[in-house]
């Protein structure tokens, strides 16, 4: 391919602004081979990102993986996107001279080269198995789900390639953790930023927007300012979290060898699989661990489950779960655990927003443990409303969560809180405190001696 002056002028067209040359002198420059870039709204995160995509396929033939929180927010943000330019940022920034073939059904441009660039969602990050990548972009990792990189992270070392995270914050959750491993980590590149140090929006402009209703001081602080402290948009659960926490609700939750543990399954055919381990004690819900994995059997489950060691008692299922096949020759689900050993209780089937509204109202008598629930907790905080397509900076929602990385624990959080009266059934309060006095003191409850003293849970 022969650089005449006129390509040269087009694949010269994007000209970074300080701060986004800053990303781009990180990895081609100084060699990280780890990048962070905590930007402003519309800071030109994609637009600096795509370009370093393109040229990294540029310079040697290679796979680049572009990955957004979704599939189809791949196509919105990137591939179908026109800028204030009434550019299309793809043909604008990656000219036809270079390129060979842009299949638009895939998402993925081939470069004359012999270059790949594919744009993915990490909804399914799992269809990039068996491949290879010398670049990796996440978009918004914010809101992305963490396992992708994880999936991909003993690829990158492999191969020695670089990862740019280009985002805003949403909160305190993967996002937040990983910017406190870049901090101290010199391996990384950081660079987190407010519109103030960006300078690409006048201060007056998003003043503007706030006296006008359009957005909230809130949003500003995260959205312009890149504070941590604003919990997810539309979150369902954040705030109820955030008083648990004030409330010393999640913290040390032990297991309870008195009293039967109870597994909520959030079952997934080409999805995750979820599993949340509780012990009813008097009126208090005790979650006490916790476990996912995805694209196992059930027979992987119920081996997780009896490697706990738990004084097993039943387990939680959504409604579904006797119609929905799980393997191949008609068997349900429900019959297949049957055979293995566990006797499924049926959620009943009830709205999601009403199921919503029962976790809501249970948090007030749950414990949580903060160790072995930590993926727990940060799925039920990033757990949210979907948004609707808005042409103003205000969010608009739907009526329903939207489904992503957090729905897994969320969906099965949802089936533990509905099933409650069903699990409840036949044991009351007195007999299970009776239950749990015998178990731990033996003869010495029926003596009277220590009965005011007993401590409740």
């Amino acid at each position: 391919m022969k650089l005449t002056p006129e390509l040269i002028l087009k694949l010269q067209r994007f000209q970074p602004r300080p701060y986004q040359a800053k990303i781009a002198k990180a990895i081609e420059e100084d060699g990280f081979r780890k990048v962070l870039a905590i930007l402003p709204r519309r800071a030109g995160k994609d637009i600096v990102a795509f370009n370093l995509a393109v040229r990294q396929c540029m310079r040697k033939t290679c796979t680049v993986f572009y990955v957004f929180p979704t599939y189809s927010q791949g196509r919105k943000v990137l591939w179908d996107c026109i800028d204030d330019q009434q550019h299309r940022i793809l043909d604008w920034y990656c000219p036809d001279e270079i390129v060979e073939q842009k299949n638009s059904s895939d998402m993925k441009i081939r470069f004359k080269n012999g270059s790949i660039l594919k744009v993915c969602g990490s909804d399914n990050y799992d269809s990039l198995v068996g491949t290879n990548f010398q670049a990796v972009i996440f978009s918004e990792y914010a809101l992305q789900d963490p396992n992708a990189y994880a999936f991909l992270r003993p690829i990158m070392v492999a191969n020695g390639a670089w990862a740019l995270f280009i985002t805003t914050p949403r909160g305190k959750n993967h996002l937040y953790d990983l910017y406190n491993v870049a901090l101290n980590n010199p391996e990384w590149y950081c660079l987190k930023m407010s519109v103030e140090e960006t300078g690409h929006i006048p201060v007056q402009a998003i003043l503007k927007e706030k006296n006008e209703g359009l957005i909230s001081e809130d949003l500003i602080q995260q959205e312009y300012y890149c504070s941590f402290d604003l919990g997810v948009s539309g979150a369902y659960y954040t705030q109820y979290i955030d008083k648990m926490k004030l409330k010393g609700q999640i913290g040390h939750v032990g297991y309870e060898s008195a009293y039967k543990v109870h597994c909520s399954f959030d079952l997934g055919i080409r999805d995750t699989t979820a599993l949340i381990f509780f012990q009813i004690c008097n009126n208090i819900i005790r979650v006490i661990d916790c476990y996912e994995n995805c694209d196992e059997g059930l027979e992987h489950y119920a081996k997780i489950i009896n490697e706990k060691g738990y004084n097993m008692g039943r387990f939680i299922g959504p409604h579904d779960l006797k119609v929905r096949e799980f393997a191949a020759g008609g068997v349900t689900r429900f019959d297949k655990a049957s055979q293995l050993g566990m006797k499924f209780t049926i959620c009943p089937n009830i709205p999601i927003i009403d199921g919503i509204e029962c976790v809501r109202s249970t948090f007030s008598k749950m414990w949580i443990d903060e160790t072995k629930c930590a993926d727990l907790i940060k799925a039920l905080e990033n757990y949210r409303k979907d948004l609707k397509k808005s042409d103003t900076a205000k969010p608009l929602y739907s009526d329903h969560p939207l489904h992503n990385w957090a729905s897994n624990y969320a969906d099965a959080m949802r089936y533990l809180c509905v099933a409650l009266p069903k699990i409840r059934e036949g044991t009351s309060p007195e007999e299970l405190d009776k239950r749990y006095r015998e178990a731990v003191l033996g003869d010495r409850v029926t003596t009277g001696f220590f009965r005011d003293d007993l401590p409740t849970l």
